[in-house]
């Protein structure tokens, strides 16, 4: 989290990602300094590609403004990538913490691996005639909606039928201590023991929607190690926090039986996010409410603007203790995947959410820049005790950082 005399920048930077390209992301980008690096040949081995596939990756630029690896760094991405594809769980597990990282290296490193999975992963696609396959479901909703314990019944009915499962489980951090308790997996004992399963819990770290930053990056490894089907489960979200639908290929509503009124299924926002709605803990004494709130939803999800032309969203209730719905809950997805694969709307969605989550990645990495720009660090602790003080306003404060960005900027590439 920024410093607090950043935030009016911040609202003026989180323009919204899914509709329209971010004005003031761009003027950033304007005055970020050109990459120093020249185009040099790519010397990595890449095990299993033959010489277009490095070609297309490296003499194109994608990876020439990483540095030239050590001979260390190669057998380490080699060792993550050969353990990766052939399915090894642990492999797995060290790819996605080398994506997590935070240090420099490091992230051009995962970056690079990630290159090769997605190269692997497309020649893959391209023998199964260009259709994904990977299936990618997000598991949202309130706190106590019983997610965990619905994606431990549909986990083990999955692999039951032969699918390999992923579940990649969010937890909320502290916003005091910054720490994160990763209770998520010690719900789900039974899944956590099969072996054609995986779980990785991941703290949020203060990043906002429900999901983390990597969380996109994740996917891609699970799909990579063979799971045909990756489960994202959300920490507890509100309305209005739904950045894990710009993700997966079907974005899921869990909501309990007291989730309130038709009036609540009417606003704009999450609802109007979801393929599907599950009405979860539909057993005992909360089967009676169960039928009220799903036929209240029913009739609201016929008032909001389909989402795609191939696919009505449904309602359905489940129990996660009874397993009663579970099936049915489960034939709906497939129903879903199979009607946006032969409408398109499928690949449409995941073309257009690579193009949303390079502009958050943007977002991202030009607040950080900003930060740490010497005039801004020069200008900040000044500015930030007069904002405490209330002689200037948040809104001043932020527009006399701007000043002095911009100004450094120019000066900067003027010379």
């Amino acid at each position: 989290m920024g410093p607090p005399v950043l935030f009016p920048l911040l609202h003026r930077l989180s323009s919204p990602l899914r509709t329209v390209t971010p004005t003031w992301g761009r003027w950033l980008l304007r005055q970020l300094p050109p990459p120093s690096c020249t185009r040099t040949p790519c010397t990595t081995s890449f095990p299993g590609l033959n010489s277009q596939h490095i070609r297309g990756m490296c003499v194109e630029s994608t990876l020439s403004h990483i540095k030239e690896l050590s001979p260390p760094e190669q057998r380490l991405l080699n060792k993550l990538y050969e353990g990766l594809i052939s399915g090894q769980r642990a492999s797995l597990a060290e790819s996605i913490t080398l994506v997590e990282t935070q240090h420099p290296r490091k992230k051009e490193l995962a970056q690079v691996l990630l290159q090769r999975v997605l190269a692997h992963r497309k020649e893959q696609e391209k023998q199964n005639g260009g259709k994904p396959l990977a299936f990618r479901v997000g598991l949202s909703g309130p706190p106590g909606a019983g997610k965990s314990t619905f994606i431990e019944v549909v986990g083990k009915m999955l692999t039951g039928q032969g699918h390999k499962v992923s579940v990649l489980a969010v937890d909320p951090s502290s916003c005091t201590t910054g720490g994160s308790l990763m209770g998520d997996k010690t719900r789900m004992t039974e899944l956590s023991r099969d072996m054609s399963a995986f779980i990785r819990p991941s703290p949020t770290s203060g990043t906002l929607g429900g999901v983390t930053r990597t969380t996109n990056e994740a996917i891609v490894l699970c799909e990579g190690g063979g799971y045909d089907i990756v489960l994202v489960e959300t920490v507890g979200v509100g309305q209005s926090e739904f950045a894990v639908a710009d993700m997966v290929d079907m974005f899921v509503l869990l909501i309990p039986p007291a989730g309130g009124d038709e009036l609540q299924g009417i606003k704009r926002g999450i609802i109007e996010k979801a393929d599907l709605v599950v009405v979860t803990k539909a057993d005992g004494d909360l089967l009676v409410p169960a039928r009220r709130i799903q036929a209240e939803y029913t009739s609201v999800l016929k008032l909001l603007r389909k989402k795609s032309k191939s696919w009505n969203p449904k309602v359905v209730r489940v129990s996660s203790q009874t397993g009663e719905g579970v099936a049915e809950l489960w034939g709906k997805m497939e129903a879903f995947r199979s009607a946006t694969l032969s409408s398109g709307d499928f690949q449409d969605r995941r073309r257009a959410q690579h193009k949303v989550w390079m502009w958050s990645l943007i977002q991202e990495n030009v607040l950080r820049h900003f930060q740490e720009h010497p005039a801004v660090r020069g200008e900040l602790p000044q500015l930030e005790d007069r904002v405490t003080r209330g002689a200037i306003s948040p809104g001043l404060a932020a527009d006399l950082l701007l000043k002095a960005f911009t100004s450094s900027s120019s000066s900067s590439s003027s010379q």
